[in-house]
């Protein structure tokens, strides 16, 4: 039986390979799997040019997945030094990658990506519409738009973040709501501009029946895009925030018709009080679609550790409901990140998203964690290591500081509890 999407595969009751690899490594039944793809709880984003991908699920009841931005700008333009991080980052156990290249011609770094990627790709075409062309945004045309987000798929994207939801009505409400930061989203503020410069309705939201047919073509998944998230605490939840997700929902039914699978992009700068909340918002105004979090960040005044802010709210948002954190650096707010820099931010959110996945009782989640415990108990430090989610720091850390006795460490020595617990219950001498 012929399909043309995952989305398509599971409605007809038909087991795609990639739907085994994905069950598979989530440890749950196949079928179970297809029926959540077949409602749009859980996407997996498998371009059909795309190869080398590993597959990876997205939603409701499987692990929290992480995304990696990189990509090249006018400023730091070094491709070779982006490929290492692609590298790096599939190394580091990230599921998605996202190149956000924003200068010159990206073909030749996309493809270069898709070929060596078995983690999931993301990208903005808004972002490469304007290298492509090489012409002044005002000028670009629908017809130019829509060529660049088809190119994309012919080059084996996974997933797209299209801007869909910030219509003329959602404009207005920008507006008529000012904001601290304004409009945040890079894709987002551009198609802004487009509108206002034009005095045009978004060409995604008019013309949206065109953008499903290329995401139907290529079985690309629509990541709504946030154009309206929260840059900061204080716009956190506000109007033009909650009209856009309220039509991001339209959207979403609109494309599952159409059998193309669709992720929801949130926020953004919030409060951890407000966290919840929005993850429950989304869920119910998206019908249950898989969402997409950057972080959220919880306090605005933290540049240079806001993969720590991040990492906090990207906690937070996993335990209620999200299902894909992207990663945020210590550079974020800065300037682009550095092979470093990207190392923090991806040890930052899969400690967010193992957090949350302890929190939402996804299977198996504990075993890790209760698997470090014991080694702890037994000062078994090799096994230690090897459960580290960063095992090379943790080996670092320990040579750099050297104990007298090997089954202890500088923190506590002959006083460590778990070296005092083993040998009283062992019946050996304590010799403190």
């Amino acid at each position: 039986m012929n399909y043309t999407t995952q989305m398509d595969a599971a409605k007809k009751g038909i087991i795609t390979k990639e739907m085994e690899v994905v069950a598979e490594k989530e440890h749950i039944d196949v079928n179970a799997l297809r029926q959540l793809i077949a409602e749009g709880k859980v996407v997996i984003p498998a371009n059909k040019n795309h190869k080398s991908l590993s597959a990876e699920g997205v939603g409701q009841g499987l692990r929290t997945k992480i995304n990696v931005n990189l990509g090249i700008s006018k400023d730091c333009c070094n491709l070779d030094g982006e490929l290492e991080k692609v590298r790096t980052a599939i190394e580091m156990k990230a599921e998605a990658i996202m190149d956000l290249s924003n200068y010159g011609k990206t073909e030749h770094l996309r493809k270069k990506i898709v070929d060596m990627s078995t983690a999931m790709l993301g990208t903005v075409p808004m972002y490469d519409a304007i290298g492509f062309y090489d012409k002044d945004l005002k000028d670009i045309t629908v017809d130019e738009f829509f060529r660049v987000v088809e190119k994309h798929g012919e080059d084996g994207v996974d997933f797209v973040t299209i801007h869909a939801g910030l219509n003329k009505e959602t404009a207005r409400i920008v507006k008529n709501n000012p904001r601290l930061t304004n409009i945040v989203s890079r894709g987002g503020s551009l198609l802004f501009a487009w509108m206002e410069l034009n005095h045009a309705e978004n060409p995604f939201y008019e013309h949206y029946d065109r953008l499903l047919d290329i995401c139907e073509k290529y079985d690309i998944t629509i990541s709504l895009g946030d154009a309206c998230r929260p840059g900061s605490i204080n716009d956190a939840t506000d109007p033009a925030q909650i009209k856009e997700l309220i039509t991001l929902g339209e959207l979403t039914k609109r494309a599952w018709e159409r059998n193309v699978q669709v992720m929801i992009e949130g926020p953004g700068h919030m409060p951890l009080n407000e966290i919840k909340a929005n993850m429950l918002l989304e869920k119910k105004l998206c019908h249950g679609a898989p969402f997409y979090v950057l972080g959220p960040l919880v306090t605005d005044v933290a540049p240079g550790y806001d993969h720590i802010t991040s990492a906090i709210g990207g906690a937070i948002a996993a335990a209620s409901g999200a299902d894909f954190l992207c990663y945020v650096t210590p550079a974020e707010h800065l300037r682009l990140p550095t092979l470093e820099d990207m190392k923090e931010g991806i040890i930052a959110a899969r400690i967010a998203a193992h957090a949350g996945d302890i929190a939402k009782g996804i299977k198996g989640a504990t075993d890790w964690d209760n698997a470090m415990s014991k080694a702890r108990a037994d000062l078994d430090w090799e096994k230690m290591f090897k459960l580290s989610i960063d095992e090379e720091k943790a080996r670092r850390y320990r040579k750099e500081s050297s104990p007298e006795n090997e089954d202890s460490c500088t923190m506590c020595g002959k006083m460590c509890s778990m070296r005092t617990m083993k040998k009283i219950l062992n019946n050996e001498d304590l010799n403190i």
